[in-house]
This record gives C-alpha cells, structure tokens and sequence, in this order.
C-alpha cells in the first residue's frame, strides 16, 4: 500500500498493493495503522455509506462544521467516478482550491479526506458506485453545500452537461458560503489534530 499526500492539507491518495491469480484478485483497502503513520493519529470511523450514480451525474460538493468535522474514507468498488476535494476552511493556506483524482474499479485507489475539505463526484460510467467511511454521523444541520459549478472555483468536471440534484443546483457559491460565515476554519481543522 502507498500512502500519498495530495496538495491539500488533509488529504491522501492510498494505492493498494493487490495480489492477483487465476482465480481473481485480493487487496486490503484500508489498513488503519498504516494510514496513522502519515496522519500522526488513528482515524475512527463510525459510519459507512455507499452510493451508485449514473453516467454525467454529480454530486456534491459538501462540507461538514467544524466542529465536529467529518473525515471521509472513499473508494470505488464498481465503474469509475472523478472525485474531487475543495479546501473550504477559511484562513487555510489552499482556501478554494480544488484536487480531483480518478477512482475507479481497476486501480482501486482510495482516498483520505480530512475534516474541512468539502467533497464531490462525477460518475463516469453506468452504476458508478462509491462507498466511503465517515469519522462522524451525518448531521444535516452542520453539512453544507457548494455550488459544483462555481466559476471561481472552477473544477475541470469531466462531463459537458452533468445532472445536478436540486440541493446542489441551489447550493452557494465558496465566496458566498464564506460571507455568510458558515464555512469550517482553518484555526478549527488546527485545533482537531492537536487535541
């Protein structure tokens, strides 16, 4: 397994290392000790979600408060989707930058997103299907959503015309969610690793 860091704070590509023979394949997904090595603690996760979408579809992006924050855990186990991380906590040194990564059912990377870091996809195939680990329940009244389409930002999707929900049609942009002061901070990402 290689653990990397991508160029938002937080954040970590994890390559698995699978073994294959004539009767398929076998990779650990997630080794916890290994990931403590790069993130200086052990996550805990205490809820687990899947979701499958069709081709052009996106979701998100979304961020949790801080407190209590929420660290995802994503992979895909079926088809491939572009993944994406916006740094959304204000005073970070990466405020409204964005990260985007292919995962997919072939190379079976996974991805470490720290508390802060809001998240999206595109599925790229038919049945695109995720499944993610959450260090938090989910909590509607701390979520919060950003436009994926946001011009300053500008994410690359990969996708002409993409298929939004009605949540995230609606959603602000970053300059907005920061105005009306709901977006985590930096200070607060801090505090969490230290505490």
């Amino acid at each position: 397994m290689k653990i990397t860091p991508l160029e938002l704070p937080g954040a970590f590509e994890v390559r698995p290392s699978p073994y294959s023979d004539e009767r398929g394949s076998f990779l650990e997904w997630y080794r916890g000790d290994q990931l403590a090595t790069h993130l200086g603690f052990t996550p805990r996760w205490v809820q687990a979600n899947a979701s499958t979408s069709r081709a052009g579809v996106i979701r998100g992006v979304h961020v949790t408060t801080i407190p209590p924050g929420q660290a995802k855990y994503v992979t895909c186990v079926r088809g491939a989707v572009f993944d994406v991380l916006v740094d959304m906590r204000v005073g970070s040194p990466t405020f409204g930058q964005w990260s985007g990564t292919l995962l997919d059912d072939i190379e079976r990377k996974a991805l470490y997103i720290g508390e802060g870091l809001g998240h999206g996809l595109c599925a790229m195939t038919d049945d695109a299907t995720v499944t993610y680990l959450c260090s938090e329940l989910f909590d509607g009244s701390t979520e919060r959503a950003m436009t994926p389409l946001d011009p300053k930002v500008a994410i690359a999707w990969p996708v002409p015309s993409p298929k939004l929900s009605e949540k995230d049609t609606n959603a602000a942009t970053l300059a907005e969610l920061a105005a009306a002061g709901v977006l985590p901070r930096w200070e607060d990402y801090l505090s969490l690793r230290r505490g």
